[in-house]
């Protein structure tokens, strides 16, 4: 695995997950007692919770929820009737899920926030959370998620409710998952056997040269091996670097960087490598020419690279309608700060339903049966079980909501044709996860607020076409490097590299 980080080091950086053996011990212990604490807070909330906490007169809140996902389908409010007929009779909440789809969510949650649009739950991520906060969108959560939830506290190890922290408080649950990151690269199993692809000797990006070659000589002119959205470019290509939870790439501190320099990610070499060849695939036709304005992925693409956890084929070949997939890891485990906050849900601070919302998201988190109908839908349609709530079968690919924003996976079905362990094996990878040198540490932006809003606006009008390879980078990287100094490029990395010196002193 070192040897697989050192390679990618070399070539590239993203960001996602990371590795540091010497939070193993430690991480080992908190999440062994937690998950104990887990289980046994499941069964108590499930035995305690059945007549607990339903409304006296029988008024039942709706809250709104705003999550991300894919085309609604036709029987979505039937599945959504029936999981708030469960939730109301359990715990005397429903909910109305609104849903932004993967192209639109951006737009959306941020229209929504800055409007002041009423909602009472989230779903936000590191690109947005620190931000959001700082706008005073989120309630602080960090004493009435203990009086009122006790068992999702207790779920949640401390390592990664510290994750979550803005200022030292927590303004929002995180989903508990693979919390640490894993990068994977994904191979169409059909195209493997075809061009004898020897992904075993596939450690870094200049790997991948030759057989995306072979499959385009192969395949023909519009046949693209490649297939990049807008929206992720290469998925993983800043994991070298920790953005602190500032959401912009341009700025970070190497994950194994002791002195956490904040630096011009931008500007590193290494970095300039891998966007170099990037550029070249976009030339050579490897990359499809309208990567730069796609906002929906494909399905069955030949290749991709995903944050991912042992077994999550399974639920791509479905969702794909791919016979098999071939996916092996490429960098990590590792936490950093952004990795656990990679997936969270906040309460709107101005809801009137911030203990229900909790109360809710404890029911997520720790009742198998509302979690498996959140992630796959109506039983009976979209789903059956094959043993009890522990392993579903999927009959349709259509269940639009994104599993891995709701909840905890450890109180989730694996997919038939999954391992049964599947969530045991990602447990063990959050437990094997190395820590980056800055996690724990998330740059408080309130002084630095109009500089981080501007240089956003900046990365946002050029990494499309930087991060699909569309673009010469050694043109634009200095115009980009030129217009993130003037809008205060250099005012964010002081005020970092002053906050994150105090921090670690």
């Amino acid at each position: 695995m070192k040897k697989t980080m050192k390679h990618l080091l070399v070539l590239s950086t993203a960001a996602l997950l990371t590795t540091a053996l010497a939070a193993c011990g430690s991480s080992s212990n908190s999440n062994t007692s937690n998950n104990t604490a887990a289980t046994n807070g499941a069964s108590s909330n499930q035995s305690t919770n059945a007549n607990a906490n339903k409304p006296a007169d029988g008024d039942i809140p709706t809250l709104v929820w705003w999550t991300i996902g894919g085309q609604i389908p036709a029987n979505f409010d039937k599945a959504i009737a029936a999981m708030n007929a469960y939730t109301a009779e359990k715990i005397g909440v429903k909910v109305d899920v609104k849903v932004a789809s993967w192209g639109d969510w951006d737009t959306k949650i941020n229209t929504i926030v800055n409007t002041g649009e009423p909602f009472d739950i989230m779903f936000t991520n590191n690109g947005k959370y620190n931000q959001q906060v700082n706008m005073g969108a989120f309630a602080d959560l960090t004493d009435l998620v203990q009086s009122e939830s006790p068992d999702l506290y207790n779920l949640i190890p401390q390592k990664v409710w510290d994750g979550t922290k803005v200022g030292g408080k927590i303004y929002s649950v995180p989903t508990y998952k693979d919390s640490s990151l894993t990068q994977y690269w994904v191979f169409n199993d059909s195209y493997v056997q075809k061009y004898k692809i020897d992904t075993a000797s596939i450690k870094s990006l200049k790997d991948l040269d030759k057989p995306f070659h072979d499959m385009k000589a192969g395949e023909g002119k519009s046949f693209y091996p490649l297939s990049l959205t807008q929206g992720d470019g290469f998925n993983g290509f800043f994991n070298n670097f920790d953005d602190m939870t500032l959401g912009l790439p341009p700025i970070g501190v190497k994950v194994d960087d002791a002195s956490r320099k904040v630096v011009s990610v931008l500007e590193n070499q290494d970095v300039m490598d891998g966007l170099k060849l990037l550029h070249k695939w976009y030339q050579d036709g490897i990359v499809n020419p309208d990567a730069p304005t796609k906002t929906e992925a494909d399905k069955a693409r030949p290749f991709f690279a995903a944050q991912a956890f042992p077994g999550a084929e399974a639920t791509w070949q479905i969702n794909e309608g791919v016979a098999k997939y071939d996916m092996f890891p490429v960098f990590g485990p590792i936490y950093t700060t952004s990795t656990i906050q990679g997936s969270l849900n906040a309460i709107s601070a101005n809801s009137k339903y911030k203990k229900e919302a909790l109360k809710y998201l404890q029911l997520v988190n720790t009742d198998p049966k509302l979690r498996n109908m959140l992630a796959f839908g109506e039983p009976g349609v979209d789903f059956n079980n094959v043993d009890g709530e522990k392993v579903v079968e999927r009959t349709t690919d259509t269940w639009p909501l994104a599993a891995y924003t709701q909840g905890t996976f450890f109180d989730l079905a694996v997919t038939k044709g999954a391992p049964v362990d599947q969530w045991e094996q990602v447990r063990k990878l959050n437990d094997q996860a190395i820590s980056s040198t800055s996690l724990g540490f998330a740059l408080d932006i309130s002084k630095v607020g109009t500089e981080v809003a501007n240089t956003k606006a900046v990365w946002d009008k050029y990494r499309y076409e930087l991060m699909t390879g569309a673009s010469d980078p050694e043109k634009m990287v200095p115009k980009i490097l030129s217009e993130l100094k003037a809008a205060g490029m250099d005012t964010i990395m002081k005020a970092a590299q002053e906050q994150i010196d105090n921090y670690f002193k």
